[in-house]
């Protein structure tokens, strides 16, 4: 298919692919076949993806990335998405990546110097540290609990979070409290930069969940028990922090959306290939109608959510906020990856439950998608809220409509 994507996104992704074919999945099968997960390892990976220019290319090369705009990005999102290792590698993996963009985007230039310079290369890890346990901020973030208060020159941070990603391996967090408790929590709200081993930071316990097989990857329960951090930890405007939240969460779950897109076709391609080769009743099961079919209408979903996620994504590009655009994009991709994933796994039978091939992995993986960056439930009463605008209902389309 032809996305109208300029020339550096399609020599990108290219490069991207190639690296991918090369390097990574080969990598994969090493790891499937019993092989450790190692730092060493992603340092290995991720110094491939530098020589072959694939490395952290949404951050801008001041700041030690490749300084590609955000659009032509996407397709590279997509080819890493086809392992579980590719975002890791070329350095587009979450959380980082949208904390990456969002220090880049509203951060000091002390804040960038200090946390997203060693951040892009590889040399320390982060948080985002927003949803909170039981009464606190979750699907609806406006029952935020966490407060920052001011004390002299410093703000002290007190609250209790959970489900931070790599809550307990970073090195910092980007911890949102609010700032103005007589404020509405969109307009009463800030970001703030705090260091892992700060005072008052108590790591609870990690949170074993699903999508943990093949790379680990943790979410940790954290209390902040009066934090103290300098004025200079504020990140962005004092009670902006929901927007500077939306400005990072748009495009990350867009490149979210991708990588999953990509996994969704790396899944449909293993099937294809084992359908293709594998006989029963006198045929392969390529030749099936029923199976064909169930592929051609995967096929044809995908093909919408690339060009969903593309519109969003210019809409972004042009400074627009698209929330409706990338709130559509975000259910569609997260339904159609784990339906496309599942299928996958059925066409394959019995080797696809296996861990010899990556499908299990992917299934563990892609459930979590459908509630991180937004329960689908959450997006969908934001698209309803669009669709029942007064702008959008016209009582005269029932202007003949007969009474009885």
């Amino acid at each position: 298919m032809e996305y109208h994507d300029s020339p550096e996104a399609r020599e990108l992704a290219e490069r991207a692919r190639a690296f991918m074919d090369e390097v990574v999945i080969p990598t994969e099968r090493d790891l499937l076949a019993g092989g450790p997960f190692t730092e060493d390892l992603v340092d290995e990976l991720r110094a491939e993806a530098r020589e072959r220019d694939v490395y952290c290319p949404q951050i801008d090369e001041e700041h030690g990335g490749m300084g590609h705009e955000f659009a032509d990005v996407l397709p590279l999102f997509e080819e890493a998405g086809r392992s579980l290792l590719g975002a890791t590698a070329m350095r587009v993996d979450a959380p980082d990546e949208g904390n990456m963009h969002t220090i880049e985007l509203v951060g000091t230039e002390a804040q960038k110097e200090e946390y997203l310079e060693p951040l892009v290369a590889g040399e320390i890890r982060s948080g985002f540290s927003m949803t909170e346990p039981r009464d606190g901020a979750g699907s609806d973030p406006k029952m935020m609990r966490t407060t920052a208060t001011k004390d002299g020159d410093e703000w002290v941070i007190d609250g209790h979070k959970w489900w931070t990603t790599q809550g307990d391996e970073a090195d910092f967090f980007i911890v949102m409290a609010r700032t103005d408790v007589d404020a509405h929590p969109y307009e009463g709200t800030s970001l703030f930069l705090v260091d892992a081993d700060a005072d008052g930071v108590e790591i609870v316990e990690p949170t074993p969940h699903l999508g943990q097989s093949m790379i680990p990857e943790s979410h940790a329960e954290i209390r902040y028990d009066g934090v103290r951090v300098s004025e200079d930890a504020l990140l962005g405007t004092e009670n902006m922090g929901f927007v500077h939240a939306q400005q990072r969460l748009g495009p990350a779950r867009l490149t979210h959306c991708m990588r999953f897109t990509g996994m969704a076709t790396r899944a449909l391609t293993i099937a294809k290939t084992y359908m293709d080769d594998r006989e029963a009743f006198d045929s392969t099961l390529a030749e099936k109608q029923a199976q064909r079919y169930a592929i051609a209408d995967m096929e044809t979903r995908l093909h919408a959510v690339r060009t969903m996620v593309r519109h969003a994504a210019r809409q972004i590009s042009a400074g627009e906020e698209a929330r409706i655009p990338v709130s559509m994009s975000k259910v569609f991709a997260a339904n159609t990856t784990q339906e496309a994933v599942d299928l996958s796994i059925q066409c394959c039978g019995g080797p696809g439950m296996s861990r010899k091939l990556p499908l299990a992995d992917f299934y563990d993986a892609v459930r979590a998608f459908r509630i991180v960056d937004g329960a689908d439930e959450v997006h969908k009463r934001v698209i309803a809220r669009d669709a029942f605008d007064e702008a959008n209902v016209r009582p005269e389309e029932l202007a003949n409509l007969p009474t009885f």
